[in-house]
């Protein structure tokens, strides 16, 4: 019987959440670099036990972990990521006379086809890819000197490269999303981009309707139709029918617009989820009640999760990295909270049991679909 790997990073460690395909019995593994922030968890699609994760401290720096075993065993790669190998310094050169200072990687994108090809997104915003496993990196330059870069703003969490999407059905074709820039796209494998934001309208930035400057907090796709994608952005619900070349509002019947993260089910192309907050100053559910929603129909129309979720008294926050599914039938999905709790819901969304309780603050959750 199939199984699933979750993948949960936290501001003190990594865990790995294991069961089989009935998904009721779990083993936790952790945490692994105990007293690290470990922003992203990564797995590769190819091998399942080739896994990525990045690892920081404000003190030593930036560093990116491998294990080749499954989360057994971890070795450090990818030393560019500290400069000099001087701690608590987080700068990659670009070839001109001021170093492009970075804070940590945000997010990890390996490859959908090759196990030592992965994409790292960081703050200040940039992209890099990795051909060795993470033993090199190479900046994808003509991201950050396609013309836009000085009307990117940081957002709250800084200028963060935080998303990256590989379209499994047009090689070359790739998009990412910065806060506070916005959606970009390349068709030529990251040589070239161009914004992608038209239809977005953000009321606190000078112009509304600008093609870059844009809050986007995540963007998704279903690996069958990517061309539609769907975006959590700094208030909205967006949809695109075009690979990005337009949006549209989909917020619909929300309690709120404003969340992180959204996420699309493995089977179901127009089944999406998002976990709506109070607002932009207040991270916090509706009324204290942790819920889940889910859009059957791509988006307008969206039922609130509620069987097994706290509906009371309840204020943590679920970040943009720290909601996913599996490839399991019936579709699982899952997610972290600020508060250290991980839910698992095996049908879809219609009930939720908590895995764990009383982890460190969860930062991501990624989930593998084991043989």
């Amino acid at each position: 019987m199939s199984g699933v790997r979750v993948l949960v990073g936290t501001r003190k460690g990594a865990f790995l959440l294991t069961a089989d395909g009935n998904r009721k019995r779990w083993q936790v593994s952790g945490p692994h670099f105990g007293g690290w922030e470990i922003y992203h968890l990564a797995g590769s699609p190819v091998d399942p036990n080739r896994l990525y994760a990045s690892q920081s401290t404000g003190w030593f720096g930036q560093l990116i972990q491998r294990s080749d075993d499954g989360g057994t065993t971890w070795e450090p790669v990818g030393n560019a990521f500290v400069y000099e190998g001087l701690p608590g310094t987080h700068q990659w050169y670009d070839g001109t006379p001021h170093p492009w200072e970075f804070t940590r990687v945000w997010h990890l994108t390996p490859s959908l086809t090759d196990v030592d090809t992965v994409y790292a997104g960081v703050a200040d915003a940039a992209l890099f890819r990795s051909v060795d496993g993470g033993q090199t990196w190479h900046e994808l330059s003509g991201l950050r000197g396609h013309g836009s870069g000085s009307r990117w703003q940081p957002g709250a969490g800084g200028l963060c490269l935080h998303t990256i999407l590989l379209d499994p059905h047009h090689a070359g074709r790739m998009f990412v999303a910065i806060s506070a820039a916005g959606a970009f796209r390349s068709d030529d494998d990251g040589t070239t981009w161009r914004p992608i934001n038209r239809g977005l309208k953000s009321d606190y930035i000078p112009d509304p309707d600008a093609d870059v400057g844009h809050c986007v907090h995540k963007i998704t796709l279903h690996p069958s139709r990517p061309h539609v994608l769907f975006m959590q952005k700094h208030w909205d619900i967006m949809r695109s029918d075009d690979a990005g070349d337009s949006w549209q509002e989909v917020s619909g019947n929300l309690p709120s617009d404003f969340g992180f993260p959204i996420a699309v089910h493995a089977h179901e192309p127009d089944t999406i989820y998002v976990v709506p907050i109070k607002s932009d100053s207040e991270h916090y559910p509706p009324d204290g009640k942790l819920r889940v929603y889910r859009s059957r129909s791509g988006g307008n129309e969206w039922e609130a999760l509620t069987k097994g979720l706290p509906q009371r008294d309840c204020y943590v926050n679920v970040l943009r990295d720290a909601l996913a599914v599996d490839a399991l039938d019936p579709g699982g999905v899952y997610f972290g909270t600020t508060g250290g709790q991980v839910y698992a819901s095996a049908d879809g969304g219609d009930t939720w049991t908590p895995i764990v309780h009383d982890l460190p603050s969860v930062l991501s959750v990624e989930v593998q679909t084991l043989p």
